[in-house]
């Protein structure tokens, strides 16, 4: 098992001596890491059929788990040190998060069957025993992200939650949830019930990539308050922050479905209110910028933020077209007031305020690197999917970027152009050209380094309609992000020394019965799940 901990850490050392884990076994856990403990308790005791007695620090535990900065973890509120000898198995963390991790790489010391939901092969499992050895780790990045895009596709509250438990064994620590966009609204909104009442069916969804041709069924979905509310707080109990993102100014045609009056429709036009998009791509319907508009956005924003209490809280901002407000009269009028020479310094103008609103309210604002175009928000995170290029500047402007480059970052593209990939982007991601991803770029000068706080991986679901899909798309490309964005690039790797390493980790995928990709290429079950051209 020690041949395939993944995410690679930073430092292990053998031990002499080994402790057996056996049915009754004691987890020793001070008050503050009793949330952490039964965490880990329920997984193992699930597989095992064992029972684990919970105790106090001083009574004896086979695992302990302590609140201890060593002076070999490293300067990182994540670090811990998992040590296995002759008496017994402790875990220290410089934080809760610490401890988490540390038993993340415990779990991967043990069977692979122990990543099961229950026992194999009937009654409790035969004790385990488990050699010495001393693991001392923490992750380069603090923002380790997947964004998972609910907006065109649904995919409901039971796989978020899946998800969230697996990426968290993978140590990341951000979900990105694309709760909004042209082609659906996903978020209950109190007092504008029409967002989901409208704005979250749309009547078709095209099929294939570009082939003018649609499916003819209603598509939709919204998760409740409560919903939410519940998958932020599974998601702290494994150390992951859930940043909601709703799409302002731009891809906002379900929206303004719901609530014309937000569009840039004017008096007496012929043209009828947009419907919720049933293409793929952008909507050159956009939100005007009147103050009741403003108003909407500031109310929206406010129920949102009463969900997630995290700091961070994603705006869009990308691919907004201008050609509705350069055609609108009250649009070149505020221009005039606030000094715009262009439309895009009004998404500037329009961003800012929201910024500010969420100051106010001991927030930060998150957008996508287009925001930079019109004039960032001092203290906003860019996250920089364009290119590398991109995210240099904006750490050369002095804006704190998250890294998310497509032509590395984004999971909705192929595996490869073999004939048997379900349907994908081009060109491909392999996941050795993953593995070979560097969330900061070389040419990154050092007084900017800093200001990477690390990378993402997206899955946009055009072409992924169901969570099996998902899961392909995302695994095992996930568990060479997870390298990427957690060890150190002090530590030497390489595709040749991971692949090996990979390979034996997929047993723990099978177990937790993952839909992953396998290495050689898809299943022949798997290659029926792409979306045929029509």
């Amino acid at each position: 098992m020690i041949a395939s901990l993944l995410p690679v850490p930073r430092s292990v050392t053998m031990l002499p001596g080994s402790v057996r884990l056996v049915d009754g076994l004691a987890l020793e856990a001070p008050t503050e890491l009793r949330s952490v403990a039964h965490t880990f308790a329920r997984g193992l005791e699930a597989s095992t059929g064992w029972q684990i007695r919970h105790v106090d620090p001083g009574d004896g535990g086979s695992i302990r788990l302590s609140l201890a900065r060593d002076e070999r973890m490293p300067e990182s509120d994540e670090s811990y040190l998992l040590r296995v000898d002759d008496r017994h198995i402790s875990v220290r963390g410089a934080s809760p998060a610490g401890v988490f991790y540390g038993l993340v790489t415990l779990r991967q010391l043990l069977p692979h069957d122990l990543w099961r939901a229950a026992p194999i092969g009937g009654g409790s499992r035969a004790p385990v025993d488990l050699g010495g050895i001393e693991v001392v780790d923490a992750p380069e990045f603090r923002w380790r992200g997947v964004l998972l895009d609910v907006a065109r596709h649904f995919m409901p509250k039971s796989f978020v939650l899946r998800l969230i438990d697996l990426i968290s064994v993978h140590k990341f620590n951000v979900l990105h949830i694309h709760l909004t966009d042209d082609q659906g609204w996903r978020v209950q909104i109190d007092r504008y019930p029409r967002l989901i009442e409208v704005g979250a069916w749309r009547r078709e969804s095209p099929l294939g990539l570009e082939t003018g041709s649609f499916d003819g069924r209603p598509h939709g979905g919204w998760y409740s308050k409560d919903d939410l509310r519940e998958i932020v707080a599974y998601a702290a109990e494994r150390f992951v922050t859930v940043i909601p993102e709703i799409e302002m100014p731009g891809h906002m045609a379900a929206a303004i479905a719901a609530y014309p009056e937000l569009g840039n429709l004017q008096p007496g036009a012929s043209d009828r209110p947009p419907e919720v998009m049933t293409s793929w791509g952008i909507s050159e319907h956009v939100l005007n910028v009147e103050e009741s508009t403003v108003a909407f956005c500031t109310g929206v924003l406010e129920e949102v933020l009463e969900i997630f209490p995290g700091p961070y809280l994603h705006v869009g901002g990308d691919e907004c077209p201008t050609t509705e407000w350069e055609g609108s009269a009250s649009a070149r009028a505020l221009m005039r007031a606030h000094g715009c020479t262009s439309a895009r310094q009004l998404q500037g103008w329009f961003t800012a305020r929201i910024a500010n609103f969420l100051s106010e309210r001991g927030r930060r604002l998150v957008g996508w690197e287009e925001i930079v175009e019109g004039g960032a928000p001092s203290g906003a995170v860019v996250v920089s999917w364009q290119g590398e290029a991109g995210g240099i500047a904006v750490a050369a402007a002095g804006h704190d970027v998250v890294m998310a480059p497509q032509e590395w970052c984004y999971l909705d593209r192929s595996y490869s152009a073999g004939p048997f990939e379900p349907l994908g982007i081009r060109p491909a991601i392999s996941v050795e050209k993953l593995y070979s991803f560097r969330p900061v770029p070389a040419a990154v000068a050092a007084r900017t380094r800093s200001r990477v706080l690390g990378a993402q991986c997206q899955l946009w679901t055009e072409n992924v309609e169901t969570p099996e899909r998902a899961e392909y798309q995302y695994f095992p490309r996930l568990c060479a992000f997870a390298e990427v964005v957690w060890s150190s690039s002090e530590t030497k790797r390489s595709y040749a020394e991971f692949e090996p390493r990979l390979a034996e980790h997929l047993h723990r995928l099978d177990a937790l019965g993952v839909n992953y990709r396998p290495l050689g290429g898809p299943t022949p079950g798997q290659a029926r799940m792409w979306i045929p051209p029509q």
